[in-house]
Parts: structure tokens; sequence; C-alpha cells
């Protein structure tokens, strides 16, 4: 590949990860003063047994990989090559989401507790996307994440919202990591890229970062009663449903790791419900038949979505109207389908052996 081959390819994998589309992973910026009056004193003993784990930094030596890690495009499979491209920028912007996240908080808060925990994170986040980008400039598609951070937009999001779509996206992660690996152990011929390898040791921190934002809502334990419960339900669903959605925009991808979409994303949710139990008071009934059929009219909604946009004129914007008020009614649906009530003490940790 030429000089300026390998440029465009960068500058393509760039732009993607710009895009700013729903199902996109999102750059926030959030209340730092807010976040600055957070106390962890009622937490104490979990905080500093967690805030030892992550000095301990035990993934220091993992995300290091030798020069077989950066293999060209054309070792992988062709039939997978685009939507496993697709997969890792969608997954460096989500991890450099994090970092920037926790680095700008660092740095507009006084609180040393607050500080040092989003130190980590952001240490963390910055180690997993510099190692998704080295697979990606194997392929000479790197993402320029120094661009990426002045161009991305941003939204605000209140601390709260924060707590509990990162607390979702770090728990889900982990159950997405390990089940790939679990999969993988059994069936290592279908593993086409050394990636994979590295899964089980990275949802340790994906696990961690999670336990560490369970612990910021059990020490403002009104985050999780009273109207917040409304909210917890809306990022329950929404982070399922939108894990469900994109999945399916990559069905070679699962079938060449020996997956079905639906089966794989079901096995997540049940692992993340499991999860989430130990701060959520409540939690979404997945196995519901109305559940079901609703996340696959999302699915269908979503691929009708992508033909409209194709179309232009009237007839397409209106198209996309009536697809946008479909999905919408459709989520509101779910949204109102009932849930299953949480018994388990909120200061129980949980570490499932999955």
């Amino acid at each position: 590949m030429t000089t300026a081959t390998k440029a465009r390819a960068s500058e393509a994998s760039t732009e993607r990860a710009k895009q700013h589309a729903i199902l996109d992973p999102q750059f926030y910026k959030t209340d730092y003063a807010a976040m600055d009056r957070l106390d962890v004193s009622s937490i104490r003993n979990e905080w500093d047994e967690l805030m030892a784990e992550f000095e301990r930094d035990s993934n220091v030596d993992h995300f290091d990989p030798g020069p077989d890690f950066e293999r060209s495009l054309e070792s992988i499979p062709e039939e997978v090559r685009q939507e496993f491209v697709d997969f890792l920028i969608s997954s460096i912007t989500s991890e450099f989401s994090g970092c920037i996240l926790y680095a700008n908080i660092k740095k507009n808060v006084d609180n040393p507790e607050i500080a040092k925990l989003m130190g980590y994170m952001a240490r963390d986040e910055s180690r997993h996307a510099n190692f998704i980008n080295r697979a990606l400039k194997g392929f000479d598609m790197g993402v320029d994440l120094s661009r990426l951070s002045r161009e991305k937009k941003y939204k605000h999001f209140k601390p709260k919202f924060i707590f509990y779509a990162t607390y979702l996206s770090e728990k889900i992660g982990y159950a997405r990591y390990i089940t790939i690996f679990r999969q993988l152990e059994r069936h290592p011929e279908k593993r086409f890229h050394p990636i994979y390898e590295y899964f089980e040791r990275w949802c340790n921190d994906e696990f961690r970062h999670g336990e560490a934002f369970a612990l910021l809502m059990r020490a403002s334990p009104h985050l999780t009663m009273g109207y917040n419960k409304l909210w917890i339900r809306f990022f329950l669903l929404a982070v399922y449903a939108t894990m469900y959605v994109r999945d399916h925009k990559r069905p070679k991808l699962h079938r060449a790791l020996g997956l079905d979409p639906t089966e794989y994303d079901y096995a997540v949710f049940r692992i993340t419900s499991a999860c989430s139990e130990q701060i959520f008071p409540l939690t979404l009934d997945i196995d519901h038949p109305a559940f079901r059929a609703g996340l696959e009219r999302l699915r269908r909604i979503s691929e009708a979505g992508a033909v409209a946009r194709q179309r232009r004129g009237p007839l397409g914007h209106l198209k996309r109207a009536v697809l946008m008020l479909a999905g919408g009614a459709t989520f509101l649906r779910l949204y109102l389908l009932p849930t299953k009530r949480n018994e388990l003490p909120a200061q129980v940790r949980i570490a499932p052996a999955w």
C-alpha cells in the first residue's frame, strides 16, 4: 500500500470515528462542580480496597502485543473485513470517549478521591484505545486520536446520567468480552485475529470500572431511589436496545466467530442484568415475549432507516420521519413493560465467574 493510500485509509477511519449518529459512541462533558462534591466516606473500606486494585494495575503488562499483532487486512477473512474494521473503529471511539471524559473530570475537580479514580480510569481507557489502534494500524487504518478529541461533537450529561450509562457500558463490555473469549476458547479455529486472545484479562478492567461507578452510586443512595428509578429503567433499555441493533448490523462478523447475534446478545444481557443487581433496584424482563418482539422491531426499523437515508427529496425525508416515530413508539412500549424488582441488598458486591 502506497503512502498516499495509507493516508487516505487513515483519514477515512478518523472520519468514521467522528460520525455523530444515534448508535455511534459519543463524547461527553459533565458538571464538574457536582463531581467535586462527591463524598465517598460512607463506603471508605470498599473504596480504599478498589483504589488499591487500581494502583496494583494488574494489566500493566497485558496490552503490549508482539509483532504478529499488526497483521495486514488481507490476513482477515474477506467476508468479515469491513464489519471487523467497523467493530474496531466503534470500539476505539468508545474507549477513547471514556479516556477523554475521565481526564477532563480529573483536570476540573479538586476532590482528591475523585481525581485519583478518574486518573486511573483515564489511564486504562487510553491503554485500551491505543491497543485497538495498533490493530487498525496493522491495516494502515489507524485513527488520529488527537484529531478525534478536537473534532468529535460533545454532549453534556449530568453526573447521574454519566454514572448510569458508564456503569452499564463497563459491565456490558465485561459481559461481551468474556462471552466472546469463552466462545473462542471452545473454538480456537475461529479466532481470526489475535486481539481476541486479550479479551479475558481485558474484561477485568471493564468489570473494575463498573465497580467504581457502583460505589459512587452507593455513596449517593438517592441516585437509585424515587424517580431516579425511571432513569435507570431508561438507561437499561437504551443500552440493551443499542447493542441489539448495532450487533445485528454485523452478522458476518458474528457468524465468523461462531455466534448467533441474537443468542449472543441475550447471553450478554443476562450477565449484565446479574451484575447490575448489585446496585440497581430493578432489572428488565428480557425474556418477556414483548421485549424480544420490540427489540426485533427496532432492528427492522433501523434497517429500513438505513435504506431510507439513501433516498433524497421529500419522500425520503417523509419516510425517515415516519420511521423515527415508529422507533420512538416501539421504544416507549418497551419502556412501559413490567420490570423485575431487585430485592438484593445494595451493599452486596457481586463478582460473577463467567
